[in-house]
């Protein structure tokens, strides 16, 4: 499939269940979800882009009874969630590519899962997701908040190329989404896997303003 040939499938499909023991264990990315989970209303219909092995977001949110929807480019991850957490529902397909009908979703999820593409393709890919959320609903995002583009770097001992912002100005971007930021939290974050050092991490949380997408 012309997904697999995506570089994020290449590099996921290699680290398999191996990426959620260095990550799932994050307490700010726990307590990303239980903020977010803490606005939603029962059942809420939920995206979560990048939905790796389905752990931790798909399983909490679907333990708490939300009907969620993983978005994943790697067809390794699609399948060990679908195996992970058989409550959610999951799709291999490439997000950029993917079509979105206009708020269908309470809320959108995207942990780390922007970094392997272009910022033209972010930008775009935010405004999108944005748009996809009813009025009012909630996006959680997550991201490497550094000033780099294109960069090659290995990652878990794949070969990756990196693009990202600086934290001021993904938070920028994300209010040029159309979403109203409510929290924001950076931190260094230790991924446990050998050799590992300390990477910022940041999260933000917003509500789509009623006028997005006018």
């Amino acid at each position: 499939m012309e997904e697999h040939q995506h570089p994020a499938a290449t590099v996921f499909d290699a680290l398999g269940l191996s990426y959620e023991s260095a990550f799932a264990a994050s307490a700010a990315h726990h307590a990303s979800l239980l903020r977010l989970r803490e606005g939603l209303a029962p059942g809420s219909r939920i995206l979560d882009v990048g939905s790796g092995t389905g752990k931790p977001t798909a399983a909490t949110l679907a333990a708490a009874g939300h009907d969620v929807l993983g978005v994943d480019v790697s067809p390794v991850m699609v399948d060990l969630a679908q195996r992970q957490v058989p409550e959610a529902e999951f799709r291999h397909a490439d997000i950029r590519r993917m079509p979105l009908e206009d708020a269908p979703f309470d809320a959108v999820c995207v942990y780390f899962s922007l970094l392997q593409m272009s910022r033209a393709e972010q930008t775009a890919l935010l405004h999108r997701l944005v748009r996809a959320l009813r009025p009012g609903g909630l996006c959680a995002l997550a991201t490497v908040p550094l000033d780099v583009e294109d960069v090659q770097g290995v990652f878990m001992g794949q070969k990756v190329r990196m693009t990202s912002f600086g934290a001021e100005d993904f938070t920028a971007l994300a209010r040029a989404a159309g979403l109203s930021v409510t929290h924001e939290e950076s931190l260094l974050f230790t991924p446990a896997y050998p050799g590992a050092q300390p990477e910022p991490h940041l999260f933000l949380h917003g509500r789509r303003s009623p006028a997005t997408g006018a």
